[in-house]
Order: C-alpha cells, then sequence, then structure tokens
C-alpha cells in the first residue's frame, strides 16, 4: 500500500510541529512554499500563525490560486487556528484585503478567544473518539472562535459550548493548537478519513 504524502504549510507557523505529529504516525510529509511543491501531495495541513500575514504570503507566492484549485477538486486539509480563519467562509474583524479558500461553512472571529495575553490551555473531551477516550490538551494561543456554523457541517468537539474542532467534506479545522499537544490522535484522525496509514508492522 502506497503511503500518502502530506503537505504541510510552510511559509509562517507551527508547520515543524504539525511534521512531527504527522511522522509519528508514519506519514511522510513535505513543506510547502511554491506551487511546484504542492505536486505529488495527497493532502494539506495549513498550520496556525498570522492569519493576515499567511494571507499575503500565499497571494506572494503564487499558492493561492493552486491551493483553491486543489480544494475544489476534493483534495482533504487539516486547518488549526489561523488555518481554520484561512478555510473559513467569513472571517470577522478581518483586513479587508484577507483572502480565504471558503472551504468549511463557517463563521469565525480572529482572536475570538482574547490577544496574546489571554492565551490558555485546557483539557477538551473528545467524544469523536468514543466515550472512554481520554481528553484532548487543547492550546488556544489567539484563538478564532466559531459564531457560525453552516448546514452540513459535523462539530467533533466543543469547548464551553462552542465548536472547536469540526469537519465538512474533506475539510477538518480546530480553533486550537493539536500539534503543540504531545498527542497525535487528530492527526490521525484526518488522515483515516481520506485512507488508512499502514502500522509499521504492515510496512516492514
Amino acid at each position: 500500500m502506497q503511503v500518502p504524502t502530506i503537505g504541510v504549510l510552510a511559509l509562517q507557523g507551527a508547520f515543524q510541529s504539525h511534521q512531527q505529529r504527522l511522522a509519528e504516525l508514519g506519514a511522510p510529509t513535505r513543506q510547502i512554499r511554491t506551487p511546484a511543491d504542492l505536486v505529488g501531495i495527497d493532502a494539506l495541513v495549513m498550520p496556525g500563525g498570522e492569519s493576515t500575514t499567511m494571507s499575503k504570503l500565499l497571494v506572494t507566492s503564487g499558492l493561492f490560486e493552486p491551493i483553491a484549485a486543489r480544494i475544489v477538486d476534493g483534495m482533504p486539509v487539516f486547518g488549526t487556528c489561523a488555518g481554520m480563519i484561512l478555510l473559513a467562509t467569513e472571517v470577522l474583524d478581518g483586513r479587508p484585503d484577507q483572502l480565504s479558500f471558503g472551504a468549511i461553512d463557517i463563521t469565525v472571529q480572529r482572536n475570538g478567544y482574547g490577544r496574546q495575553l489571554d492565551s490558555f490551555e485546557t483539557e477538551i473531551s473528545m467524544p469523536a473518539f468514543g466515550d472512554d477516550a481520554a481528553p484532548f490538551h487543547g492550546v488556544f494561543i489567539r484563538a478564532p472562535k466559531v459564531v457560525r456554523l453552516g448546514v452540513g457541517v459535523e462539530v467533533l468537539a466543543e469547548h464551553d459550548g462552542v465548536p472547536v474542532i469540526l469537519r465538512q467534506r474533506a475539510i477538518t479545522v480546530a480553533s486550537f493548537h493539536p500539534e503543540l499537544a504531545n498527542d497525535h490522535r487528530l492527526h490521525a484522525q484526518f488522515l483515516n478519513s481520506f485512507t488508512r496509514i499502514p502500522s509499521h508492522a504492515e510496512t516492514s
């Protein structure tokens, strides 16, 4: 079985931590900085960072249009924090020139949980992993808050009644930084949503 190659947007943000989580699952990754880097990847991770800066860099690097086309074609994408903002259909408090892919039908408020000084960590119940699943350690850093859900958006987890992990078709998003927790379950869930990663025994 051929293991999929996961692109990790590497323009800005915590992309190396995402690569570490994916490596723990045996998934090969490639840093995406130019349109040529997209050739041959099977899915994409959009990390946290500064969404307005990332929006500008997506344009100046020539990546915005090719990624938008791949999303329309059904490429699976996992966006965390700023990645969620880039994938949302509507962004409140964004810059007028800030672009988003409109790939998941949600409205998000930038820095909805507060600024840098308001960052926090908390345990998030994960019913999607099963009734007895251990909570996921959520790291919220200038995190976006979901204020509207569109039809067909599935809520995978909430914090204080607000959705923080969501999925619509091939798009999965999280308000927080799962790559900063020593826990690869969300990355595994994303991978398993479109393929099955062979175990080390199967690949040895």
